[in-house]
């Protein structure tokens, strides 16, 4: 049996044979089969959402008023309908290709719908109004919130790059137009120059926006932002009492001036930051790291803290006894007796540096009474002190009581 399946003869004489025997299944009446025609089921549908086209000479004319999409309602054969809901292969349509310049009502059309199908558009006309299109070139306004800027900067004029856009509409849109901004918005506080792109707004004297093309639609904003700066001098306050015996000679900083930052308005009333000396803790020679000390509305301040040097002098105190007190300016006519103080002597209270006080003697002072054109009689003179300059002292006697006669011959 393999060796027949393997020769194509006994193979095409099989199959001949089924095809007769296929062929002699088939009845055969003799009768022509026909079509018959059977009417479709009838339906009606709503089709939204369609956008319209709008044909018209765009170059020359601007248009509005003309829906962006509208409604559909279809009746025809149900095979029909959903086709034409599937492919949505017709258009709705405006023709305003030889409209003339105003307002006009016009219908809205539908074309390349199957002739099974009848159409019913929503809305089915619409007022129009066909306007001249104009070109204007207008300057760009740039616009920021200056509540951006951090506390202590300050914002310069802002770079609107490109300055100018040209900007296309139907004219009596354009002859509305009153401003044309762009604003820049920034998400953090602005302590730097920043750079961005901003879009473009069109509006009219009342804000509202205006519906036409600009070219570009964007630009590029620069907003300059500054640290606000001034120089003022450092002032040294002092506070409080030095320690008994203890004199301030002298304290110097090693700053005099200081540089502060702030908003303009703060800096316009800031003449001068302070640094504060505690005196009643200086008890002798010494550096102090002070802070520098600044008003309300300063941010910042360079430098924060500055070095003083306080130089003082320690006072000592000590009494000169029995300095004698002499009488200078007396007539050699006259004689003078100093009845007070008694032993023409008195005491001199000396104060001043303890190196210095240590050193003075009562050899160093020159007490006397001047009395110069005094006549006979008793008399009060002051006395004087002449005395070392690097010490303070004070006699303990103002006063002098003293006698005038004459010499006998």
């Amino acid at each position: 049996m393999d060796k027949w399946m393997d020769n194509p003869w006994f193979i095409k004489i099989l199959a001949l044979l089924l095809a007769v025997l296929l062929y002699s299944s088939v009845p055969h009446t003799g009768k022509k089969i026909t079509d018959v025609n059977v009417p479709g089921e009838q339906s009606t549908a709503t089709i939204t959402n369609i956008p319209v086209n709008v044909y018209y000479d765009t170059e020359n004319l601007v248009v509005s008023g003309i829906p962006s999409n509208v409604e559909i309602t279809i009746k025809g054969p149900l095979t029909h309908i959903q086709t034409a809901k599937a492919l949505k292969n017709f258009e709705v349509y405006v023709d305003l290709t030889k409209a003339k310049v105003g307002k006009q009502k016009v219908k809205v059309k539908v074309r390349n719908l199957s002739d099974k199908l009848t159409a019913t558009v929503k809305p089915s006309s619409v007022t129009v109004s066909v306007q001249e299109k104009i070109t204007k070139e207008f300057k760009v306004e740039a616009e920021f919130n200056r509540n951006q800027i951090d506390e202590g900067y300050s914002a310069g004029t802002p770079v609107v790059e490109p300055n100018k856009v040209k900007i296309t509409g139907a004219k009596n849109i354009v002859d509305r137009i009153s401003y044309v901004k762009a604003t820049l918005e920034a998400k953090n506080k602005l302590k730097e120059t920043i750079t961005d792109e901003a879009d473009i707004q069109v509006l009219d004297k009342d804000l509202n926006k205006l519906n036409v093309q600009v070219e570009p639609d964007t630009v590029e904003i620069t907003i300059p932002v500054k640290s606000n700066t001034k120089t003022v001098p450092i002032n040294i306050v002092r506070n409080g009492t030095a320690p008994e015996g203890v004199t301030i000679e002298s304290i110097e900083i090693d700053k005099k001036e200081a540089t502060v930052y702030g908003s303009e308005s703060v800096l316009n009333n800031t003449e001068k930051v302070r640094v504060e000396v505690d005196l009643s803790k200086i008890t002798d020679n010494t550096t102090l790291t002070l802070p520098v000390i600044i008003s309300n509305g300063i941010t910042k301040v360079t430098p924060q803290t500055v070095k003083a040097t306080v130089v003082v002098k320690k006072e000592e105190e000590k009494t000169l006894s029995d300095v004698p007190v002499t009488i200078k300016g007396l007539s050699e006519e006259y004689e003078a007796t100093i009845n007070d103080p008694e032993n023409q002597l008195i005491d001199i209270l000396v104060n001043g540096p303890a190196s210095k006080v240590t050193r003075v003697k009562p050899e160093d002072f020159n007490v006397f009474i001047d009395v110069s054109n005094l006549e006979e009689g008793d008399h009060e003179v002051d006395i004087h002190v002449d005395g070392p300059s690097a010490v303070e002292w004070k006699p303990t006697k103002s006063s002098a009581k003293i006698t005038i006669h004459k010499i006998n011959a």
